[in-house]
């Protein structure tokens, strides 16, 4: 059973029998039947079938509920029993906003030196991105903005607050001022992240409220691609403080904080809200507590 929900699972996530079939690892024929077994069990049509996939049926939404519940649990019950055995081990995937990519390791550092075990995959992805990932089981934990668009059923640990920079180089405008305005910043040649990431609906609304909207001459979903142009002299860009601090030895970048006003975002980790969590998670949050409160004091 937990096989055919597995394979459910990705059928919804990925929309088409051939992509969830390589996902799992096993033909076409092999999933379609194992979707139609379970359909058999459960005595109900799970799947809008056609020519190809065509989504699910109101019972098979239901199902997918009950799917991803009880695949987790027995996800969290084989990890706990390994753990129980050999200690802490398997492998962890973050899925991460490209603007705290540059803390990650203040939590997997201090984690990996208590548990060497564990390995770690840390994926670039936006924060919509990162709450999908954690609804279909494909990450084990996020790291998002906490405060500004709904979170729905997730546990959450405070890391940050993250507040706004002017990054130019030597000689720029604004470049040996102790502040700028949102205003004064619109003004600049801006590169800035791409318009899907929570960053820039961020910080279209705070320009907004400053009165002002900029329509930025390059975008991207890199971090290291927006420092890169900021370099050349030819563009500017508003980051977060924890973005800029990885960059600070590139002696010609100047930092300059935007007031007028202020404007700070919460940002944490979030996982599934489970009981009772794998023993990775639950010391993974333990970990995540223990740099909040580090931070805070």
């Amino acid at each position: 059973m937990i096989d055919k929900l597995e394979m459910f699972i990705a059928l919804a996530r990925e929309r088409h029998f051939g992509r969830a079939a390589e996902d799992c690892g096993v033909t076409q024929p092999t999933l379609s039947a194992a979707v139609k077994q379970l359909e058999d069990q459960l005595g109900v049509m799970l799947v809008r079938r056609g020519s190809r996939f065509q989504g699910l049926t109101p019972e098979g939404k239901r199902v997918l509920e009950w799917a991803r519940r009880i695949v987790g649990d027995a996800r969290s019950m084989h990890q706990e029993m390994r753990a129980a055995k050999h200690g802490l081990s398997g492998h962890m995937r973050i899925a991460v906003i490209p603007t705290a990519m540059a803390m990650v390791n203040e939590l997997t550092g201090p984690f990996f030196d208590k548990h060497p075990n564990l390995t770690f995959s840390i994926l670039s992805r936006s924060s919509v991105e990162i709450l999908s990932l954690l609804e279909n089981l494909e990450v084990d934990a996020g790291i998002t903005y906490l405060d500004n668009e709904p979170l729905g059923r997730v546990a959450t640990v405070p890391l940050f607050t993250e507040h706004y920079r002017l990054v130019t180089i030597e000689g720029a405008p604004f470049a040996d001022r102790e502040s700028v305005t949102w205003k004064e910043v619109a003004t600049l040649p801006l590169c800035l992240l791409t318009p899907e990431m929570q960053n820039r609906r961020i910080i279209n609304h705070h320009l907004a409220a400053a009165g002002t909207n900029v329509a930025p001459t390059l975008e991207s979903d890199s971090m290291i691609a927006l420092f890169s142009h900021v370099r050349t002299g030819r563009w500017a860009s508003i980051m977060p403080h924890k973005a800029v601090e990885i960059f600070s030895g590139w002696s010609e970048v100047r930092s300059v904080p935007i007031t007028a006003p202020e404007a700070s975002h919460s940002v944490g980790l979030v996982a599934a809200y489970r009981e009772p969590y794998t023993p990775v998670i639950a010391a993974f949050l333990d970990e995540a507590r223990r740099h909040a409160r580090k931070e805070g004091g």
